[in-house]
């Protein structure tokens, strides 16, 4: 065989194909579900994506004996000073492409001033982040990335070392709540507490609280970047069809807004047979599915509380009183699983949430990679 040869991804026809490789990759991988190829065209289009704003992408495919072997992405944002990224990171199982493609998305993130490679993040943090190492044997919840298990000894073999554990909890709906956690929501709520769903007619005012809430809850945690605006009504109109207003719950403590939490039908559920195409008869299958809701789990991906409730006993027992929402809306929809994703293994009191409601332990993990860039 030849050695691998690196192109950057130059034009729709192209870009599809680096979309469509992983479906090539997982052909026998009983567990992976095709992406929407409508979604992910959106999602990596700078013209569609506002990340693209202040993110400089790039995107290349390993090719060899005229077919893709391998795709590979690096990210540089100015808001992370000389920390630069990789993601989208998928190839056969083959040590020459990886090398090929790392160095050559390394290069790049060097040029651009990059002392450090992070990763993976497609694109980055707020949106698919991290590499499967553990939980193989499931399939992904909506906006979680699915790997090969072969390829974290591939990264790890490229001079790659564990920086974070991201952990995904699965609940099950039907198991009662730990007894320690029924005990303090059936305590009678403080008068100055108010749980409330959110008003469709004030969507762009509700989602304001939102970016307001989890840019204030997550300042001080690992990796953070603040969500834009313009990233999270991007990410709700992709979404559009999963958003109901008993969905995205807040908190209100003497008025103000304190904590939220999203959820959202797990619609990797409802497209794992229509491999990524929505035409001819994707759509309408869809549709019905939604219509119907026969989807049986879903995901919570945003959750926050304030910090100035970080320390105090507010901030222990406001996310119970949303998921016990979340429960209720479950139950009510026929949901049986519910994953809480993602939880950085720093996060200890959502950990300790996530492991009282999901059995005592993660179920899935997911790692980011960190490599010193030689000068």
């Amino acid at each position: 065989m030849s050695s691998p040869e690196i192109r950057p991804v130059d034009g729709a026809r192209e870009l599809d194909r680096f979309i469509a490789l992983p479906n090539r990759l997982h052909a026998a991988d009983a567990t992976y579900v095709a992406p929407l190829k409508l979604e992910r065209r959106q999602a990596l289009s700078q013209k569609s994506n506002p990340l693209f704003k202040h993110v400089e992408a790039q995107f290349w495919m390993a090719w060899r004996d005229g077919r893709p072997v391998g795709r590979i992405s690096a990210q540089a944002d100015p808001r992370l000073g000389e920390v630069g990224q990789f993601g989208l990171i998928a190839a056969e199982d083959d040590g020459e492409i990886f090398h090929a493609l790392f160095s050559t998305a390394e290069e790049w993130l060097k040029s651009r001033g990059k002392t450090q490679a992070q990763g993976p993040f497609n694109l980055n943090i707020n949106e698919e982040s991290g590499l499967l190492v553990d939980g193989f044997d499931t399939p992904p919840m909506l906006l979680m990335p699915h790997d090969l298990p072969y390829v974290a000894p591939r990264v790890e073999a490229e001079g790659y070392a564990k920086v974070m554990d991201l952990f995904a909890y699965l609940h099950d709906t039907q198991v009662p709540f730990p007894r320690a956690i029924e005990r303090i929501l059936e305590r009678e709520r403080p008068a100055d507490v108010k749980v409330r769903h959110m008003d469709w007619s004030r969507y762009h005012e509700e989602l304001a609280t939102v970016v307001d809430i989890f840019n204030d809850a997550w300042s001080e945690n690992w990796g953070f970047l603040p969500f834009g605006p313009d990233e999270l009504d991007h990410m709700a109109k992709s979404m559009k069809l999963l958003l109901d207003e008993r969905l995205l719950w807040f908190v209100e403590v003497k008025g103000r807004p304190a904590a939220f939490g999203l959820s959202l039908p797990n619609l990797n559920e409802m497209i794992r047979d229509l491999d990524g195409e929505l035409l001819p008869f994707g759509w309408a299958k869809l549709l019905w599915r939604l219509k119907r809701r026969t989807y049986t789990s879903g995901r919570i991906p945003l959750m926050g509380v304030r910090r100035e409730f970080h320390s105090g006993y507010l901030g222990k027992v406001l996310p119970l009183f949303i998921f016990e929402k979340f429960r209720e809306e479950g139950r009510a929809r026929n949901v049986r699983h519910v994953e809480m994703s993602w939880v950085l293994e720093t996060n200890k009191p959502m950990r300790h949430i996530g492991e009282a409601l999901g059995g005592g332990r993660a179920y899935k993990t997911y790692r980011i990679y960190e490599k010193a860039l030689a000068r």
